[in-house]
């Protein structure tokens, strides 16, 4: 399921921005198609430009019915009546969405341990200073076993041993969840550390359920602002 609304605070409408003659939520669409590891691929959207925009391209889309704060909340309404164990949640600005990141971040969900994870999502290395600083840029921080401590748009963890060189993760916002883990996400408020830092993913650890993190390599560029545009052309 790929959440696609036209309003966004630091860039409105940049699902429909073009990028190499196609629209960012075009790209995601393809991409995420073309990595032939879904069963279905479904664009959810408030937004009858980008259901038009999906549709009339031969693709396949849902319109929300009613109004969302966050993506989850967005496909869970789309999957509620749909015979399915795992969704996947790629997020709309993602253009360059891979194939195999997707296929390790399934395999978590495999075997007796994989039993035990109700949602799983991806992360990369960070290594230039500035976009650690930069909080547009959610970083995670993980235990032994790469289960989830924290998400912040602060810098985590904070350097103060300066003998010692931490290790910085970004979150890639692309997530999979056990379906009844998912609905019972959508019936909980939204918690506290979530709504001071606008990261829906802490409502999961503010009620005990740790993310089991994928470590990936770069996948691209998130586009979150024009500068991101201009760098996923570049890109491209």
């Amino acid at each position: 399921m790929i959440p696609a609304r036209y309003g966004a605070s630091r860039f409105p409408g940049k699902m429909m921005a073009q990028l190499g003659g196609k629209s960012v939520i075009r790209r995601t669409y393809e991409s995420t198609v073309n990595t032939g590891v879904f069963d279905e691929v479904i664009v959810v959207t408030d937004s009858d430009i980008i259901y038009n925009e999906i549709t009339q391209h031969g693709g396949k889309a849902v319109m929300s019915k009613k109004e969302h704060e966050c993506g989850s909340d967005r496909i869970a309404e789309a999957v509620a009546d749909m015979d399915v164990e795992i969704v996947v949640n790629v997020q709309g600005d993602e253009p360059f969405t891979q194939k195999e990141p997707l296929e390790k971040l399934l395999k978590v969900f495999e075997g007796e341990e994989g039993k035990k994870v109700q949602v799983a999502s991806l992360m990369q290395v960070l290594t230039d200073p500035a976009l650690v600083a930069d909080p547009n840029y959610v970083k995670v921080a993980v235990d032994l076993n790469f289960n989830s401590l924290m998400f912040s748009r602060s810098v985590i963890p904070y350097h103060r041993d300066q003998t010692v060189t931490p290790v910085y993760y970004e979150h890639i916002g692309i997530y999979a969840f056990r379906k009844e883990t998912l609905l019972a996400f959508t019936q909980w408020p939204m918690t506290p550390l979530e709504t001071a830092e606008k990261v829906e993913c802490l409502r999961y650890l503010e009620h005990g359920i740790p993310l089991k993190m994928v470590v990936t390599e770069y996948m691209g560029v998130e586009i979150d602002t024009p500068e991101d545009l201009i760098r996923a052309e570049k890109f491209l």
